[in-house]
């Protein structure tokens, strides 16, 4: 589960059945239908409820299932699992981490409901929003370590609040420097982890150029896809972290012309004006073998 595809993952705010049909028409990867910020504290019960009819129910097709749960320090984290297990999702996504220990719960917890239920044990992954606390973000190198993670997120909005920060941006959208850094120890974990970075989710609807901006500027650092808060972002998105036809061309012709100077015995060469060596080979293998499943799961 920890390489499926996942350049969108879109929030669904849960039991909003309008919103739900909409996005089962998009072509978001994920959906992420949203127990947590969405919803109400009077309404988490009847939210949870609809959204394990959801489970039950509806046909999603080749979107991955997710459910953004409660955090653990709240009367409703365990609570969300109990109630969506018995039909479960592909994975939860995890808000407000802050220890290893905590994760260690959700895994025991995960493990009796599986059991509970006869579905196969371990198969339920986890999806981390892994810097929306201080500690998190102190916590972050050891959250792989639980062996249900699949993928790490990061959020901003949530860490500004807790740092008590009046905002988390500068005026033209790009981060501040501990957002940045955040965002960068988000990616370095995931790849040291061995599973998928997700890029956070960008707040100004309004800003389309902002959104492709970053999004072109995730997928040059090596995210594999980013969280998505509107259906108009969907498209941008996605997108940006889909290798173009001359990325793929290019990087074709250079692993013929790798094959061809290995030949001759050598790993290092000039390619198109430009300096080439086992680092670009290895580069242009990968983006391939991505074009290649979007391609085949899309």
């Amino acid at each position: 589960m920890s390489n499926r595809l996942r350049r969108s993952a879109h929030f669904v705010p849960g039991a909003n059945d309008r919103m739900l049909q909409k996005a089962l028409t998009t072509a978001a990867d994920s959906l992420i239908l949203d127990l947590e910020d969405a919803v109400t504290p009077e309404r988490k019960k009847t939210t949870r409820e609809a959204v394990a009819g959801w489970l039950r129910d509806v046909d999603f097709g080749k979107q991955e299932r997710t459910v953004r749960m409660n955090p653990l320090d709240t009367p409703w984290g365990l609570a969300d699992l109990e109630a969506t297990m018995e039909h479960p999702p592909d994975a939860y996504v995890v808000p407000k981490v802050s220890t290893l220990v905590e994760l260690e719960t959700i895994d025991d917890k995960l493990t009796a409901l599986e059991l509970e239920f006869d579905h196969p044990p371990g198969k339920v992954g986890l999806i981390l929003v892994s810097t929306e606390t201080p500690e998190g973000v102190l916590n972050l190198p050891t959250f792989t370590q639980c062996k249900r993670v699949i993928a790490l997120s990061w959020g901003a909005e949530d860490l500004s609040a807790a740092l008590g920060a009046p905002r988390n941006r500068f005026d033209d959208n790009t981060f501040l420097d501990l957002y940045r850094h955040c965002r960068t120890q988000t990616l370095l974990c995931a790849a040291a982890g061995g599973v998928q970075p997700l890029d956070t989710v960008f707040v100004d609807i309004n800003d389309e150029q902002g959104l492709k901006r970053e999004s072109t500027e995730a997928a040059w650092m090596g995210y594999t896809g980013k969280i998505t808060i509107h259906p108009s972002q969907i498209d941008i998105v996605n997108t940006a972290f889909t290798p173009t036809d001359a990325e793929i061309d290019e990087s074709q012709r250079l692993i013929t012309a790798f094959a061809e100077a290995q030949a001759d015995g050598r790993m290092a060469m000039r390619f198109e004006g430009k300096m080439v060596d086992v680092p670009h080979l290895t580069r242009a293998r990968k983006l391939v073998a991505r074009a290649e499943e979007i391609r085949k799961k899309t």
